[in-house]
């Protein structure tokens, strides 16, 4: 092999980082910190994982301590630090949500196709009371829930395929996905309002649902026929 062939040949080491820099004193030290963690975050197009900032700050850091510093530092600016989906993710506050419409027809976060009442209701189930299969949802709503809604969802990658029922025929289950926490802008599933609280607001009825009782407003055309 050349000489000039061995220049050419790409690095694959991983890059050397000196997280713990105990060359600097300790407010220089967590100010380079901060910096490195942002910078991690702001240049990714998805929540950044605690495992993935560890690697450029030093072990006995305090993550918790720098996002809440890196928030401070951002307050009265027109975006901000979120939790979300297992991660920290920069987001334009809703605020200014009507500027974003007005200069791109759309705001950050509104790129998806939005969701039929059907297609919402499913997914709810789906957030509610996964793993479930597509069996155990038409049996709350009493009628067969299409194939193409559940497209729907899985090409929004809002939903996937979960575990193997026990079922016989072990059907496939769904989940919701981290793409639906980002969505909705929730960091775990443990944020979904609280199912009771959602029956003590009349807002939603598993009784209804178990016994088939479609919510007003949905029409037969969302869901197949049972043969």
């Amino acid at each position: 092999m050349s000489e000039a062939s061995v220049r050419r040949k790409p690095n694959r080491q991983p890059v050397l980082l000196d997280t713990e820099l105990d060359h600097l004193p300790p407010e220089l030290r967590w100010r380079e910190w901060m910096g490195r963690v942002e910078a991690v975050i702001f240049s990714a197009s998805e929540p950044v994982p605690r495992e993935v900032l560890a690697r450029v700050v030093g072990k006995n850091c305090n993550l918790e301590l720098i996002i809440d510093d890196i928030r401070a530092e951002l307050a009265g600016r027109p975006y901000e630090l979120v939790s979300v989906a297992g991660g920290w993710q920069h987001r334009t506050r809703k605020v200014f949500g009507d500027a974003i419409r007005a200069a791109f027809g759309t705001a950050a976060g509104e790129g998806t196709k939005e969701l039929s009442q059907a297609e919402a209701l499913v997914l709810m189930c789906i957030a509610y009371f996964q793993p479930i299969t597509r069996g155990e949802l038409s049996s709350f709503f009493g009628k067969e829930v299409s194939r193409d809604l559940i497209g729907v969802l899985r090409a929004q990658e809002l939903i996937a395929s979960g575990p193997r029922s026990p079922q016989p025929g072990a059907p496939y289950t769904y989940v919701t996905t981290k793409n639906f926490l980002s969505q909705f802008g929730l960091d775990t599933l443990r944020q979904l309002p609280d199912f009771e609280a959602l029956e003590d607001a009349g807002l939603l009825s598993k009784e209804r649902l178990l016994a088939g009782d479609i919510m007003p407003g949905f029409s037969d055309r969302d869901y197949e026929p049972v043969e």
